[in-house]
């Protein structure tokens, strides 16, 4: 089979395509003909060597495709079945727990950038009905981020007001899920044309944060004082303090990337006086992502998808992700 893998120690001039050989399904396993993956800053960690993996790691957390083959004892899943990979194969429910997150395809262990994968039949969810290969596999990395940020840890509901920053997969697919759940939702982002798209989208209110600086308190403003109950924040240190702003009292900060530094000063003053709850979220559950496979087919939503790759072009989606050019997901499709 064909796969890419990374050569030590990383960069996008050492992802090679190579021949390996096809895995079989062992005991609880299913084997599966994967047809697309979707790229996530995770990967292009792992690529760029910012995540140290062994030398020839196949790369890729996320995966759709085909079942060809089911080893003894699975019954979860049969012969023709389409599947989705989840990024914690060992964390079916509940909370998370340190066994629960390990294990991760692309990372910790080989991933999705390959023809054909063996692994245990508890690692896949079915995938949306009517769905692409592809648009199934822009799910499980950022969309299950979003909807756990919301749907599980923020508990939005209707009424409330939600703040999102920039159009990657993760803010997009927030944006999304906050308006099939009924809530008003203000986007940041850093140009004129991406903040028509998000209004396309259905976004109520937009910022664009490098004509406002004080985009939390701009934020504010447009809630008529009132703040916003939940963001979702992948700036990190950067943009915290005014997530900070932006938030009313008991607002939720779900905490999920960190483009805009790793450390930084937090107004904890502000924060605690508002009495914000900030809280890290790295993606989700089994179960979590049949919940929202279940709510995103009621609703109707589709993933925005900006461009396909081959699998031979590998490095060039990476080259384009970090461009920052795209609007929604870059994908591979094989």
């Amino acid at each position: 089979m064909k796969v890419a893998a990374v050569k030590s120690p990383g960069g996008l001039d050492r992802i090679v395509i190579e021949d390996r050989p096809k895995p079989t399904a062992k005991a609880g396993e299913i084997l599966v003909r994967v047809r697309a993956s979707s790229l996530n800053f995770h990967d292009f960690a792992v690529v760029a060597g910012m995540i140290r993996t062994p030398d020839g790691r196949i790369p890729m957390s996320d995966g759709a495709g085909t079942v060809e083959a089911v080893g003894e004892g699975v019954t979860r899943f049969k012969v023709g079945d389409e599947v989705l990979s989840t990024f914690f194969p060992n964390w079916d429910g509940g909370g998370p727990q340190l066994p629960r997150l390990l294990g991760v395809p692309g990372d910790q262990a080989d991933g999705f950038a390959a023809e054909y994968v063996a692994m245990p039949a508890t690692a896949f969810t079915r995938m949306p009905r009517g769905w692409s290969f592809k648009e199934a596999a822009t799910l499980p990395c950022a969309a299950l981020t979003a909807w756990r940020a919301l749907i599980v840890e923020a508990r939005i509901k209707p009424g409330d007001i939600v703040l999102t920053q920039g159009t990657g997969g993760v803010s997009i697919f927030a944006l999304q899920l906050a308006k099939a759940a009924g809530c008003t939702v203000v986007s940041t982002s850093s140009s004129a044309e991406k903040l028509a798209r998000l209004k396309d989208l259905g976004a109520d209110h937009l910022i664009n944060y490098k004509e406002e600086d004080k985009w939390g308190e701009a934020a504010m403003k447009l809630t008529g004082g009132r703040g916003v109950n939940a963001v979702v924040e992948i700036g990190g240190a950067g943009t915290m303090a005014q997530s900070i702003a932006a938030c009313g009292i008991g607002g939720h900060i779900s905490l999920i990337g960190v483009l805009a530094g790793i450390s930084g000063e937090v107004p904890t003053a502000l924060a605690f006086s508002k009495n914000v709850c900030i809280q890290g979220i790295t993606v989700g559950s089994r179960q979590s992502q049949e919940e929202m496979i279940a709510a995103i087919e009621a609703n109707g939503i589709k993933p925005v998808i900006d461009s396909t790759f081959p699998l031979e072009g590998i490095s060039a989606a990476f080259a384009h992700q970090m461009s920052q050019k795209h609007f929604g997901k870059i994908c591979l499709e094989f």
